[in-house]
């Protein structure tokens, strides 16, 4: 008489990119008769893109179905047991339980589980000041804040908006909302929005914002929001005005959600994320962590870094998946790459600015570029900016920006390939690059820069020899 198996049992917390990416991962290596797989997850959605909130907003498009990439059917069909509106709130590693509450029915219960799989992302960063709590005050990380402030634009016919907070998704959201034709304020605190970028290049951004008539209010701390009687928002003081708000929308990034690890003495790491080891295993027996929840190392400053980016959450769920379904899989670590687009403006960068490179140890050269996306001849060919960051003396490439229009910001795959691979300048100014007159001069922006770059390490050099 054969052996009996038991059945296992993997339970996630949080069903967007890393918990299904994790749980579809499983599934495909092991079958329904020997690993149950159930995900609960708290809001109306999951699996969905969240990136694609701001072009809902926006009307870019219109059919939120469009977002979603899986429904909870299409997961059943494969044997993964997907609950939405169930929200996980207490986790138990000594029992091997997480108790989990009913958001709509109200009711809680225990889930036990052989395998713990935490995705549960990042949380909007909100200010603790006077009024943040208020009707109208939105934080987007989900899509049924996309759905609450689609409805705000259109529905309840909000006509000024404020952006707080100058970071890749309120500058996106701004675009979105000059878009549906709304009156678009933003405050940040920084002299340039982008912090991400070094202020030159930040300036070009804040240039593109004004182009399209969103007002700028930099360098301005928010000191709190006024509320209508009825408790609704109604405008945002900074420390030099007050601005009217039919609708505020925060903008000061993102944090791991990581509270309900930390309550279960699941460790956190210096830059707020949950530990993991390549492997995305944490530090406690049978628990997984995975997504923007988690922090991972930094390929080139060689610190921890948590930067929230569905690319890093579908792969690393993808490489918890594989673990958890008796494979092998590991995940390296990041280079920090990220693309945005402000109207017709692209942005990008990849590795350190010059901020974080000195704050890692770094002595550095920088050079920027102005060159075409395009032949010069060619219609349709508009001017971009290339900067790069290279060490002194070894000539490394430590991070590059890029800001132009069309056809600029992709480009930056290209630098952080050279990241991921340790190029020096001089190297980077070999690359086999491709080139028609519709696609690139016949020296691409990144050669153009390489040299430069190069160029000036070699005159580094003989200034300061030895």
């Amino acid at each position: 008489m054969g052996k009996t198996t038991k059945r296992e049992r993997l339970l996630v917390i949080g069903g967007d990119a890393a918990g299904m990416s994790a749980a579809s991962q499983a599934r495909r290596r092991r079958g329904a008769d020997e690993l149950e797989i159930l995900v609960v997850e708290r809001g109306h959605h999951a699996s969905y893109s969240a990136c694609g909130i701001p072009y809902y907003v926006g009307g870019v498009v219109d059919d939120l179905g469009k977002l979603v990439a899986r429904t909870p059917a299409e997961f059943r069909d494969r044997d993964i047991d997907l609950r939405l509106r169930n929200e996980a709130v207490e986790i138990d590693p000594a029992g091997g339980r997480v108790r989990v509450r009913d958001v709509d029915g109200g009711g809680e219960r225990w889930e036990h589980y052989d395998h713990l799989m935490i995705a549960t992302g990042a949380e909007p960063v909100r200010p603790r000041l006077p009024g943040a709590d208020a009707e109208g005050v939105h934080g987007v990380q989900i899509l049924d804040d996309g759905v609450a402030i689609r409805r705000a634009v259109g529905e309840a016919g909000a006509r000024r908006a404020v952006v707080v907070g100058g970071g890749y998704i309120g500058l996106e959201m701004a675009e979105a909302m000059v878009m549906r034709g709304l009156e678009v304020s933003l405050v940040d605190l920084a002299e340039q929005p982008m912090r991400t970028l070094d202020p030159d290049m930040g300036a070009l951004v804040a240039d593109a914002l004004r182009g399209v008539g969103v007002k700028l209010y930099l360098g301005e701390p928010v000191e709190g929001f006024d509320t209508s009687p009825d408790g609704r928002v109604a405008a945002v003081r900074t420390g030099s005005r007050t601005l009217p708000a039919d609708l505020v929308v925060l903008g000061l990034g993102v944090r791991p959600a990581t509270a309900l690890a930390e309550a279960a003495g699941i460790e956190v790491g210096s830059a707020g994320g949950i530990v993991t080891d390549r492997r995305m295993r944490t530090r406690t027996e049978r628990v997984w962590a995975a997504g923007d929840c988690v922090q991972t190392r930094h390929l080139v400053s060689g610190l921890p870094v948590a930067i929230p980016l569905g690319t890093h959450a579908n792969k690393q769920g993808r490489v918890a998946g594989i673990n958890l379904g008796g494979g092998y899989a590991t995940f390296p670590g990041v280079v920090g790459t990220a693309v945005s687009k402000i109207c017709d403006v692209e942005v990008a960068r990849t590795g350190l600015n010059e901020r974080e490179a000195a704050a890692a140890g770094f002595e550095t050269l920088s050079v920027t570029v102005r060159s075409t996306t395009r032949a010069g001849y060619h219609p349709g060919a508009t001017e971009m900016r290339t900067k790069l960051v290279v060490e002194r003396r070894s000539g490394r490439l430590l991070g590059g920006q890029i800001v132009g229009e069309a056809n600029a910001a992709k480009r930056v795959d290209g630098l952080a390939i050279a990241l991921w691979n340790g190029m020096t300048a001089e190297e980077m100014t070999g690359l086999d690059l491709g080139y028609a007159p519709p696609f690139s001069p016949v020296w691409d922006p990144v050669l153009i820069a390489a040299r430069k770059a190069a160029d000036a390490v070699e005159a580094d050099m003989r200034a300061h020899p030895g």
